[in-house]
């Protein structure tokens, strides 16, 4: 099915717009908009016809009205450990992929917020596809629900394997915030895919003020991509951080926090490479500079890529490592090496992605004036012509 500009697409609607189309738009009472959306999110149906508690008036109102469009499937693979990984094509041709992981207690969806990333991290071989556009709501969610979908068995109930959600695809979520709050928002929402607010992630490199912003609207999970334990190193590794420095990061991290009603801590994210940022001193620097923020910590062994520079630790130095901060009473663990079989291993999501565009050098200047990623792309059109 191709999509329609008359056409209204359902998928990417959290339940307070869902409502109002339905009453506002269509003239119809809130309860058909909770029960077309729990035949979208929690059936996974994208055919009106399907919706056999639907009259076949209504069935035919949505069908000239409104549309379910997911983003298309153009690669999947499933790996021995269980992981799976899709590269799904969005409109004008770009792709993004989308990563499960499984473990013993959980299932764990990586998703993307955006084709590409233009915040140039250099460890990562996403950034080195430079930024294409935000992904809308639809695109967001629509990741979730082919995932969901890929257990689906004719005639059978549906089980959840998808129980965890990080926002920690391609792009920084930060950056495509609004259409990323309400795909948080349907996530969470019980007439979709009902996640606890702990089990949905948002991980940020620190776009500083949309963090603030973030907290007057939702209390999700926060994980913060650090990498680096001084300023720096910090601006080589994560160049926002030459924007937001690194206390000023933890600082609107710690407000985040401070603001939730329960005791969650934030994950730091660390990527350790080898002889860069995984030095015995790196360690104790990161034990100080951590101390005033409750926080897990998540160490990422690097996956190396073509042309990165960069090489993974030893096990002795990942250990080394890992000890010191064990020792000065961090939880800390190491992520495992999963999918990596299938290209699908935390630093290669760029994989069969095409680079279809460059990185803007006036990029962190346009955050600072509060400009969307999108605006950003819209000016960069000229230039890139050029270049």
């Amino acid at each position: 099915m191709s999509a329609s500009s008359q056409k209204v697409n359902l998928l990417g609607m959290g339940l307070d717009n869902m409502v109002q189309f339905f009453t506002e738009e269509l003239g119809e009472k809130r309860f058909r908009a909770v029960q077309i959306m729990k035949w979208i999110h929690q059936r996974g149906v994208d055919n009106f016809d399907d919706m056999t508690d639907v009259s076949k008036s209504m069935r035919e109102k949505l069908k000239q009205r409104c549309e379910i469009i997911a983003p298309e499937v153009t690669y999947k693979k499933y790996s021995k450990d269980g992981t799976r990984k899709w590269v799904m094509k969005m409109p004008g041709g770009s792709a993004v992929e989308t990563v499960y992981i499984p473990e013993d207690d959980r299932g764990t969806l990586c998703v993307s917020s955006q084709i590409g990333c233009a915040l140039d991290c250099s460890f990562c071989s996403t950034g080195k596809q430079g930024f294409n556009r935000d992904l809308s709501s639809a695109e967001i969610i629509g990741q979730l629900w082919v995932a969901a979908r890929s257990w689906d068995e004719p005639g059978k109930k549906r089980e959840r394997h998808v129980t965890n959600v990080v926002m920690m695809g391609m792009g920084e979520p930060l950056l495509n915030y609004d259409n990323v709050v309400e795909s948080m928002n349907l996530m969470m929402e019980d007439n979709a895919y009902g996640l606890s607010k702990r089990r949905v992630t948002l991980s940020t490199s620190g776009v500083v003020p949309r963090i603030y912003d973030l907290a007057e609207v939702t209390d999700v999970s926060l994980a913060l991509s650090l990498h680096a334990p001084n300023d720096e190193l910090r601006n080589q590794l994560v160049p926002i951080n030459k924007r937001y420095g690194l206390q000023e990061t933890l600082n609107a991290v710690n407000a985040y926090f401070d603001r939730l009603p329960d005791k969650r801590v934030c994950t730091i994210e660390y990527t350790l490479i080898d002889k860069i940022n995984d030095e015995t001193f790196h360690a104790e620097e990161l034990v100080q500079v951590l101390k005033n923020t409750p926080c897990k910590i998540n160490l990422i062994p690097f996956n190396p890529f073509p042309n990165s520079g960069y090489n993974r630790p030893s096990n002795n130095r990942i250990h080394r490592f890992k000890n010191i901060l064990h020792e000065a009473g961090y939880n800390v663990t190491v992520r495992k090496t999963r999918g990596d079989d299938i290209d699908a291993a935390c630093g290669q999501l760029v994989g069969q992605v095409a680079d279809k565009t460059r990185r803007s050098v006036k990029f962190i200047e346009a955050i600072e004036l509060g400009h969307t990623a999108a605006t950003v792309a819209s000016q960069r059109t000229d230039r890139n012509a050029v270049e």
